[in-house]
């Protein structure tokens, strides 16, 4: 699961790679493949619009985000999870957006090297014993911390996720905000896109799969970092 400046919807918007004055030949067939790049872009934009009215369906009250903070540094392409027993925040937002790898990334896959993600920004948060994981090939890297007296403390935190579950609670919602007027923690949207915002928020039983976190200040009690036979 940090700080995000605010954003435009152009600082995350992938280019088309490639540039230059290739020969005749090689501009047909990088034109043919470039074609079908920005078909598969423009089909994930499309996703964003659509992806936060299928959630709040869902009942649980869940925006999407616009990698606000993706588009800080080039993802790894492999995700991780977090769990918690309980989350309590200050200043909630979410909406949603693409987040992308490092060019020729291995983990890029089919996907283009971009995810499709919700972005979850907190103000402040608490998180109670803590735990994340990933996977690396038949062992999980582990970390977890705030499982004693002190609770997992972090400023200006987000996250960008495919997946979240829990038992949520929301004080003074709005749903269906214009992204880019968000003013409940420091992260901001293009304009156009769905999203929503609340003074507080609670989930218990958090368990997230994550692709970027970040934060401005982290302080995580009791911290164990340990290879492990057993994820999160």
């Amino acid at each position: 699961m940090a700080s995000s400046p605010d954003l435009s919807s152009a600082d995350n918007t992938p280019e088309n790679p490639g540039s230059g004055s290739p020969s005749e030949t090689s501009a047909a067939s990088g034109t043919a493949g470039g074609g079908e790049r920005r078909g598969r872009v423009r089909l994930r934009r499309a996703a964003v619009m659509a992806v936060p009215a299928t959630i709040v369906a869902a009942g649980l009250a869940i925006l999407t985000a616009e990698g606000a903070l993706g588009v800080q540094f080039a993802i790894s392409g492999m995700p991780f999870t977090v769990t918690a027993t309980e989350l309590n925040g200050t200043g909630f937002e979410q909406f949603g957006g693409l987040d992308n790898m490092a060019d020729g990334s291995p983990n890029a896959g089919d996907t283009g090297g971009q995810v499709l993600v919700v972005t979850s920004a907190i103000k402040n948060a608490t998180l109670t014993k803590l735990c994340q994981s990933v996977d690396l090939g038949g062992t999980n890297l582990k970390i977890t911390a705030g499982a004693g007296d002190q609770k997992v403390t972090a400023s200006d935190l987000t996250t960008d996720s495919t997946e979240l579950s829990g038992d949520a609670a929301f004080g003074n919602i709005e749903i269906g905000n214009d992204a880019s007027t968000l003013n409940k923690a420091n992260a901001k949207g293009p304009i156009g896109v769905f999203s929503q915002q609340a003074d507080t928020v609670h989930i218990g039983n958090l368990r997230q799969t994550n692709y970027a976190t970040t934060a401005g200040v982290f302080k995580l009690p009791g911290l164990k970092l340990s290879f492990s036979d057993k994820a999160c």
